[in-house]
């Protein structure tokens, strides 16, 4: 996010500005969200708009970075109140991730949903989205790992594709459904193992 010399009030305008490209982004799609609706949508000044990001792809990449870091901590904050029993850790991670994916409004993952609109993979959605996911992969591994399963590498890709699933399952899972059977679907990859 860029911020010139006059500092906080300049942060202010950014983010109002981030905030707004974020709910039209999220609600819509990148590609359908046009930067003319994110200055009529942000009440924010054209010039000042392009001042603090210079592209939409600029926007588009503090969208999801912002997206990525609410998420981990939210994540921390689950794995925080579970400390010591990575077991419960993961179930704990799975029981708000089914919570996440059925809640009013939810379009799916950012992430997911942001690289999906690009084709070219070195456009900075797409590393974002790798980053992120190759983030999640690593910290399953580790919860894995300190369960005691044979093959930590395998056990975390399958979860990962498992939470994948829920993140793009487009209302398919229901309140009442969403965190049994992602809980299930762990509980079955770890009996495997």
């Amino acid at each position: 996010m860029g911020v010139n010399r006059n500092g906080s009030a300049d942060r202010g305008t950014a983010e109002k500005v981030l905030s707004a490209a974020s709910r039209l982004f999220y609600a819509n799609g990148v590609r359908a969200v046009g930067m003319e609706r994110i200055v009529a949508e942000s009440g924010v000044a054209k010039t000042s708009v392009y001042r603090h990001f210079h592209a939409k792809d600029e926007l588009v990449a503090a969208f999801l970075e912002w997206e990525d870091r609410e998420f981990w901590r939210q994540w921390d904050g689950i794995v925080a109140a579970a400390p010591n029993n990575p077991k419960a850790e993961l179930m704990s991670l799975l029981d708000w991730i089914g919570k996440r994916v059925t809640r009013d409004g939810y379009r799916g993952c950012p992430q997911i949903n942001v690289a999906a609109e690009f084709a070219d993979p070195e456009h900075p959605a797409r590393k974002i989205r790798r980053r992120h996911k190759a983030e999640m992969l690593k910290r399953l591994r580790d919860i894995v790992g300190r369960i005691g399963v044979t093959r930590p590498g395998d056990t975390a890709m399958q979860l990962g594709l498992l939470i994948d699933g829920a993140f793009t399952s487009d209302g398919r899972l229901s309140k009442a459904s969403a965190v049994r059977i992602l809980q299930n679907g762990a509980e079955a990859l770890l009996a495997g193992t």
